[in-house]
């Protein structure tokens, strides 16, 4: 009797939870395509707009992308498994994701750990690449009390 009892409420806490993942917070259900170690890109767009949706491919490499596979601008959600995984194929070609992220941020350690005015201005927190600062960069610089003027 209490193997039953047992068995019935883990099926019972297996369907609650197929029932919270399906649903979100705003009882809108996020559809997306995975490709290259769990990235996700929407489904309900078009293939050329969707690829920009992952850290490191913008519209110029994504028009690329669909003309190195010769494949159509169609609606992600209409793709083959084949065109998928010929697209993932493709992707794995290039840095991309949090394999950017890492060469970037260890770039910039590196310029803060050598002490060149680019990795100062990195750590000071201000724009590296000559940008003024006198009336710009003012979400760069961090007003945190108004100076007093004499």
């Amino acid at each position: 009797m209490l193997g039953l009892r047992a068995s019935a409420t883990t099926i019972i806490s297996n369907v609650r939870l197929q029932i919270h993942q399906s649903l979100s917070i705003r009882c809108q259900r996020t559809q997306g395509m995975f490709v290259k170690a769990g990235m996700e890109i929407p489904d309900d767009k078009r293939l050329e707009c969707a690829l920009q949706y992952i850290h490191g491919i913008g519209r110029a490499r994504a028009r690329q992308i669909l003309s190195d596979l010769s494949l159509v601008n169609k609606h992600v959600k209409d793709l083959t498994k084949r065109e998928v995984y010929v697209l993932g194929e493709e992707l794995s070609k290039y840095a991309i994701g949090r394999e950017l992220r890492g060469y970037v941020e260890r770039d910039v350690r590196r310029l803060v750990d050598i002490q060149c005015y680019r990795g100062i201005r990195h750590s000071d927190g201000l724009p590296c690449r000559g940008q003024r600062t006198k009336t710009n960069a003012r979400t760069q610089k961090d007003r945190g009390s108004p100076v007093k003027k004499r």
